[in-house]
């Protein structure tokens, strides 16, 4: 093994003390105050790092060693894997390009100064070029493939993919969309249009995340077409807020202009624009749109969001089989003029001076198949679908069209949910179609039975075997659930049992071929198999067999938890802290001791679950005092993604729900599929009540993977209190996100109320609390009504924000539009009344190092009194958002009980972390450390980590490892760092998984 690498990092003169981060202390100046380079005659201290670096001379540094080691990896004790593939090619690549840039970082002392002001430009723009191909006019094959993204939690539209040799085309781009794909290998690369049947969050709402992507592929980045109705412009406004304009130059709309003049148009006017419009038409395939407006009975107007499209694809006619001997009697020798006259085209005769023309030497041909895909939302859109003329020639029993013009449609696909397509004047429209096969891809109460993500739900299911109190079942496949939706279903459709159509459910992945014409017709063979959990166990359990004694002993160590709990807690009601059997050797509780000893052998033969380890534990016995007598009703946070950059296979994109059960709810960070990770969770139902139970959302900036699911909850918050009185949700974020969201409510009701997070730093709360007098409340001025108080407060909130005194808030000042805190100051009333009643005592944000305008979170609970009326303190629950390790969290995080930290890299990519302002492991441990936080649960994993991060075990005695749907409880936070040996056990064998080549962090994150 290679001696460690020693890096000269900080002049022995700042402030540093043997203490814990990283073996010593951090002051304010570290992170806030830029210093002066390093000097040759400065003292210096040496930082010991374990593991080889990289080495940066050429030849590959010193040691004496001319191995070179897989991406500047070295043997790291403690880890997982003690070997993983080299890290991202891009790295050495863009070393030479980022030198610049980087000139500064050891003056900066740690992060990437350039990069957290916005002004990140080493690299240079990007084209981002649709793809050109040559198209095939005689494809060998074409189907339609349904992607069944939100079958399983009926949270998103499901996509429709159109497949040709040259050219693929998706239709609607919900949530998940990407992650779908990754799963089940599809090339979003490959894509060449997008179109919309509507655009709303629920069947754009993977749009932003799936652009960002394409853009970060290779040098110059990729763009695809987008198309949809009108209402695509709004949502194209929108995400210019934080998505490249390059990216987004080849959307298309059509028809006409909703609001276009700034006024609505009443449903009459539409009628004239129902006429087809034709938007690809080439030698492949035609594709037109109809578009259906709603018809709403009290005359109500259109609005932008309304407007639903048909799509109808028609493919070319299928020529005749070619005859070889008319050929040759016409004078053809064999060769390339077969070919020209099999793709139409007249050729002269070799032998005779007379044109040949395809149809002297071709059979008859028969009509290209046809697909029509349906999306008819609500009742509202029924009565211009029943009436649009476009549709006659598709129809077999029109009186309107000749039966010579009558097209023969192949297979219809419904989008539309099953309260509309299976009422009696719907089904009476599909039977016009005559003999076509009709597959219902709508919202299925069987399809959630069957999970699409089987990657994730596999992870989850041997998670849950090993500690199913962090990792309960997933909510939405129960039997129960599932027959009171089927009843619920049932309920509110008509009788369509005497229907005669040929009705098909759709299935994930379910296909209908094109071509070649003796395949046309389903194809079921690319179905993947059923999922339950017996299976998942039974296999996990052949290829581990360890696990299963692994598991009993987790269990036994819980259920032991609990009852020494409320053994002392009946014993000895003055006793202040329950100390928990597994971190204590002298536990005088006798089933302790007999668990103790029958898993010593078990653990003898497990080198990860050594003494060494128990020995950490032991000293980490002071559990804090709000956690006395702590109820499981109390708070628990779910991790809904623990991801970064954009959703693969077992991790999506970051967001935590922090349940504060019968005191409602919150969300931090709501990346794409937020709602998705909460209904595999809770259930269909269980979430709906979770969305509606929502306080507030706070998101830590604007990156895509940490906000572009909020649209889809607010939408869908919306549309269940639609009928019950309620107030708009609150949602706090960075000020660029207002404008995200400014421009997205054109298109749909969002029902929200916007705080700036520059609104609840710390010193503005505290100046805004000040400004209330001994009731809460501004106090009032009987001569101004009030007035002269809100000037005061205004001033006082303005001349806090970013004060030059402060230094790290001073630092993260940018030029831009005043606070605006006569309308601030009303929403902050709001903020402290949704505390008040979700029994918190104060929340606010944190200026971090990352990009502009990027911030943790510090929630605080209220104190509460304990049986004798004592009173106990609340819990402090701390988010970094993304981050490099300062001092501002440092010192927010001081003695909180839970810190949640992003852990992007692991600790040899430290040179990656400080380019891209996020931490490794390790400093994200020593961020805890230093700050005394009781536990830290690590989280926002780059996904070239499929399933574990890599890891130092020795940092770990404070720390759990995050995983998607993990669920922490305040009176399972003792046991936390128990249970991270475990894991060790159950993903021994992992390596990095496949997927680490379509990663692609490079563009924005």
């Amino acid at each position: 093994m290679p001696p460690p690498s020693l890096r000269l990092l900080f002049p022995h003169s700042s402030p540093l003390s043997k203490s814990s981060f990283l073996g010593y202390s951090l002051s304010r100046s570290l992170f806030c105050i830029p210093r002066s380079p390093i000097t040759p005659r400065s003292p210096l201290t040496a930082l010991c790092y374990f593991g080889a670096r990289r080495r940066r001379a050429t030849g590959g540094g010193g040691g004496g060693s001319g191995r070179k080691t897989s991406g500047g990896r070295g043997t790291r004790g403690g880890g997982v894997f003690h070997q993983r593939r080299r890290a991202s090619t891009l790295r050495e690549e863009r070393d030479r390009a980022r030198a610049p840039e980087m000139e500064g970082k050891e003056e900066t002392l740690g992060f990437n100064k350039r990069r957290a002001e916005g002004r990140d430009k080493s690299d240079k723009p990007k084209a981002l070029q649709l793809k050109t191909r040559k198209l095939n006019p005689v494809n060998t094959i074409c189907y339609v493939q349904i992607l069944g993204t939100g079958m399983d939690t009926q949270d998103t539209s499901p996509s429709v993919l159109l497949f040709f040799d040259k050219q693929r085309f998706i239709f609607n781009a919900g949530e998940g969309l990407q992650r779908f794909c990754t799963e089940h290998k599809i090339k979003l690369s490959k894509i060449d249009h997008i179109f919309l049947t509507r655009v709303c969050s629920e069947t754009a709402g993977g749009l932003p995340g799936l652009l960002l992507t394409l853009a970060g592929i290779g040098e110059e980045g990729m763009s695809v077409n987008i198309w949809g109705p009108s209402d695509l412009n709004y949502l194209v406004d929108a995400m210019r807020s934080f998505i490249p304009n390059a990216a987004m130059v080849h959307a298309h709309s059509f028809g006409v202009t909703v609001n276009g003049d700034g006024t609505m148009l009443s449903s009459s006017q539409f009628g004239k624009f129902r006429d087809p419009i034709t938007i690809i038409d080439d030698e492949v395939v035609c594709i037109s749109s109809i578009p259906l407006n709603p018809s709403y009975s009290n005359g109500s107007t259109l609005k932008p969001g309304d407007i639903a499209v048909i799509y109808a694809c028609e493919l070319p006619e299928i020529k005749g089989k070619f005859d070889p001997v008319k050929a040759a009697a016409l004078g053809l020798k064999p060769g390339p003029k077969y070919r020209e006259l099999q793709l139409g085209n007249s050729v002269m005769s070799d032998r005779l001076n007379i044109t040949v023309h395809p149809s002297d030497v071709l059979g008859p041909s028969s009509p290209g198949p046809i697909i029509l895909l349906v999306d008819c939302p609500t009742k509202f859109h029924m009565t211009a679908l029943l009436s649009a003329e476009s549709l006659n020639c598709y129809y077999r029993d029109s009186d309107h069209q000749p039966k010579a013009n009558t097209k023969t449609v192949n297979c219809v696909i419904h989008l539309g949910p099953a309260i509309v397509t299976k009422s009696a004047d719907y089904q009476k429209w599909m039977k016009r179609f005559g003999t076509a096969q009709h597959i219902m891809a709508g919202h299925e109460i069987r399809n959630i039975e069957i999970p699409i993500l089987k990657s994730s739900a596999r992870i989850s299911s041997q998670l849950n075997y090993l500690c199913p109190q962090l990792f309960p079942a997933c909510g939405c496949w129960s039997s129960q659930q599932i027959n009171e939706l089927s009843l619920e279903s049932n309920e509110l459709c008509e009788d369509s049992s005497s229907t005669p159509c040929e009705i098909i459910q759709a299935e994930n992945l379910l296909k209908f071929h094109l071509r070649p014409y003796s395949q046309l017709g389903l194809d079921r063979s690319a179905i993947p198999d059923s999922l339950n959990h017996e299976e998942v166990i039974a296999h996990l359990l052949s290829e581990i067999p360890e696990i299963a004694d692994v598991s009993k002993n987790v269990n036994q160590f819980q259920r032991s938890s609990a009852e020494v709990k409320l053994s002392k807690s009946e014993k000895d009601d003055n006793c202040n802290m329950v100390e928990e059997p597994w971190l204590s050797a002298s536990s005088s509780v006798n089933n302790v001791h007999a668990e103790k000893q029958g898993r010593d052998s078990f653990e003898e033969d497990i080198p990860c679950l050594n003494d060494r380890w128990n020995d950490n534990l032991k000293d980490e016995h002071d559990i804090p005092a709000c956690l006395e007598n702590i109820s499981r009703e109390d708070m628990e946070i779910v991790l809904l993604g623990t991801g970064s950059s954009q959703p693969s296979k077992y991790r999506n994109v970051s967001s935590i729900f922090v349940n504060l059960f019968s005191r409602g709810s919150l969300l931090l960070d709501c990346g794409e599929g937020t709602l998705g990770q909460l209904k595999r969770r809770f259930g269909i139902k269980g979430a709906d009540d979770a969305v509606k139970g929502l306080k507030c959302i706070w998101v830590s900036h604007i990156h895509a993977d940490h906000h572009t699911g909020l649209a889809r909850i607010l939408a869908l918050r919306c549309q269940l209190l639609k009928d019950i009185p309620h107030k708009p949700l609150l949602v706090i974020g960075p000020r660029p996100l207002k404008r995200f969201i400014d421009a997205y409510s054109k298109l749909e009701d969002l029902d929200m109320q916007f705080l700036d997070c520059r609104h609840t730093l710390e010193a503005s709360m505290d100046d805004f609390h000040g400004s209330l007098d001994s009731r809460g409340q501004f106090p009032e001025n009987s001569d101004r009504g009030g007035s002269e108080a809100e000037d005061i407060a205004s001033h006082r909130v303005e001349s806090s924000l970013f004060a030059p005194h402060s230094k790290m808030q001073s630092y993260w000042k940018r030029p831009g539009s005043p606070v605006d805190t006569a309308i601030a100051l009303p929403v902050l009333m709001r903020l402290k009344e949704l505390l008040s009643e979700a029994g918190l005592e104060f929340l606010y944000s944190v200026p971090v190092v990352h990009c502009p305008q990027a911030f943790g979170v510090v929630l605080k609970a209220a104190e509460r009194p304990n049986s004798l009326g004592k009173t106990i303190p609340g819990w402090k629950l701390v988010y970094s958002g993304d981050t490099r390790p300062c001092q501002a969290l440092i010192n927010a995080s001081r003695d909180a009980t839970l810190l949640i930290h992003e852990a992007t890299f692991e600790d040899t990519m430290e040179d990656e972390a400080i380019a891209r302002n996020h931490s490794t492991t390790k400093e994200a441990v020593g961020v805890g450390t230093s700050a005394g936080a009781y536990r830290v649960v690590l989280t926002h994993f780059s996904q070239r980590y499929p399933k574990i991060p890599v890891f130092n075990e020795a940092d770990m005695q404070r720390t759990c490892i995050a995983f998607d749907l993990m669920t922490v409880n305040l009176a399972d936070l003792p046991m936390l760092p128990k249970f991270l040996p475990y894991l060790k056990v159950l993903f021994r064998n992992e390596m990095v998984g496949d997927e680490s080549d379509d990663v692609h962090e490079s563009f924005i994150y």
